[in-house]
C-alpha cells in the first residue's frame, strides 16, 4: 500500500511538471510567439526626437504641425498639468495610424525629453491686465529657471527654439540660463511676422504669399522693422515702382500693411481668445530646416551684438541660415539708414527690459 501511494505521488508530480511545462508554453505571450528577435541589446535611440515644453494652445499647434510634416521619429511633451498632458498625449497616440512618428510620449519629468535634437519651449505665463512687460518677463524668467537647466541636463546637444513671449527677451534668458552656444538658442522671432506680411502684401497684389518676397526684422512685437527696400515680386523691387512705399508720403498707404502685421495677434486674440495655428506652422517650418539640414534662410531671433551698430547683448530677428547645427550664419542685408535706425531702436527697447532682469 505504501509503495502504491509512493508511485501515485511520483506520477502526480511528473504530471504536474508536464502540466507546468505545457502551461509555460501556452503562457508564452503573443508577442513572443509572433516575433523572433534578431538582435540583442537596447533599442536604437531616436535620431530626430523633438520635445515640446508646454501643452497649451500654442504648444499643441506646434506638436501637431511637426507631426503632420513627418519631421520626428519621437515626440515628447512636457507640462506641469498632468491630466491635460496625459490627455493630449493619448489623443495624439490614438491618431498614430495616420502619422509617421512611431513614438509619442509625455511626462512632467524632464527625463522623458532625453536625447532630443530640437526642444520647442512654449511654456510661460500670460500678461495680466495692467501688468508691465518687465514684470511679465521676470515672472517668466522664474519659470525658465526651472525649465531650461532640465532641458540641457537631458539633451546637452539639442537646439532650443523659444516661442514663449516676449520671445526675444526670453530667448536671451534661455541662452544665459542654458550655457549653450548662441547659435543653438533660437527665438521664433519674426518668422511669423514675415509670414503675415507676405500674406497681406500678396493678398493685395493678387498672388500667392510664396511669390512675394519681404522681410520683417527686429523685435517680434510693436517695434518690428519692415524692410520695404527689399520687397519684390519676381525680382521686381516694389520701391523702384513706388519710391514712397512704406512712408507717410505714400498715397497708396502700403504702410498700413505693416500696421496690420503688428495688430494681427491682438485682433486674433480679440476674436478667438488666443493665437496658435500660424505660430505652430511657423515653428514646424523652422524645425524642418534644422532637422533636415536645409540651410534655408529664416528671420529668427539671434544674438545681434556687434551688428548694425548694436552694442548690447540682445536677441533680435535677422535673416539666418538654419541647418542641423542651428544658426549657421546671418545674412548681411543692405538696409537703408532709416531701417538701420529702426532696428537699433528695436534693440534699445528690448535692452531697456533686459537690463533690469534679476537672476539671469
Amino acid at each position: 500500500m505504501l509503495v502504491t501511494c509512493w508511485y501515485l505521488y511520483l506520477a502526480a508530480r511528473s504530471l504536474a511538471k508536464q502540466c507546468k511545462y505545457c502551461c509555460s508554453l501556452n503562457m508564452a505571450s503573443i508577442l513572443q510567439k509572433l516575433i523572433t528577435p534578431m538582435s540583442s541589446g537596447p533599442p536604437e535611440p531616436p535620431r530626430n526626437k523633438v520635445t515640446v515644453v508646454g501643452v497649451g494652445q500654442v504648444g499643441m499647434a506646434c506638436a501637431i504641425s511637426i507631426l503632420l510634416r513627418e519631421l520626428s521619429d519621437e515626440l515628447a511633451l512636457v507640462d506641469v498639468m498632468e491630466d491635460k498632458l496625459k490627455g493630449e498625449m493619448m489623443d495624439l497616440q490614438h491618431g498614430s495610424l495616420f502619422l509617421k512618428t512611431p513614438k509619442i510620449v509625455a511626462d512632467k519629468d524632464y527625463s522623458v525629453t532625453a536625447n532630443s535634437r530640437i526642444v520647442v519651449v512654449t511654456a510661460g505665463v500670460r500678461q495680466q491686465e495692467g501688468e508691465s512687460r518687465l514684470n511679465l518677463v521676470q515672472r517668466n524668467v522664474n519659470i525658465f529657471k526651472h525649465i531650461v537647466p532640465q532641458i540641457v541636463r537631458y539633451s546637452p546637444d539639442c537646439t532650443i527654439i523659444v516661442v514663449s513671449n516676449p520671445v526675444d527677451v526670453l530667448t536671451y534668458v534661455t541662452w544665459k540660463l542654458s550655457g549653450l552656444p548662441q547659435h543653438r538658442v533660437i527665438g521664433s522671432g519674426t518668422n511669423l511676422d514675415s509670414a503675415r506680411f507676405r500674406f497681406l502684401m500678396a493678398d493685395k497684389l493678387g498672388i500667392h504669399p510664396s511669390s512675394f518676397n519681404g522681410w520683417i526684422l527686429g523685435e517680434h512685437g510693436d517695434t518690428s522693422v519692415p524692410v520695404w527696400s527689399g520687397t519684390n515680386v519676381a525680382g521686381v523691387n516694389l520701391q523702384t515702382l513706388n519710391p514712397d512705399i512704406g512712408t507717410d508720403c505714400d498715397e497708396e498707404n502700403w504702410m498700413e500693411t505693416h500696421k496690420m502685421v503688428v495688430d494681427s495677434a491682438y485682433e486674433v486674440i480679440r476674436l478667438k481668445g488666443y493665437t496658435n495655428w500660424a505660430i505652430g506652422l511657423s515653428v514646424a517650418d523652422l524645425t524642418e530646416s534644422l532637422i533636415r539640414n536645409m540651410s534655408r534662410i529664416h528671420p529668427v531671433s539671434t544674438m545681434v551684438k556687434g551688428m548694425y551698430g548694436i552694442s548690447d547683448e540682445v536677441y533680435l530677428s535677422l535673416p539666418c541660415v538654419l541647418n542641423s547645427g542651428g544658426v549657421a550664419s546671418v545674412v548681411n542685408m543692405t538696409l537703408t539708414d532709416d531701417e538701420v535706425a529702426q532696428l537699433q531702436a528695436s534693440a534699445d527697447t528690448l535692452w531697456d527690459i533686459q537690463k533690469d532682469l534679476q537672476d539671469v
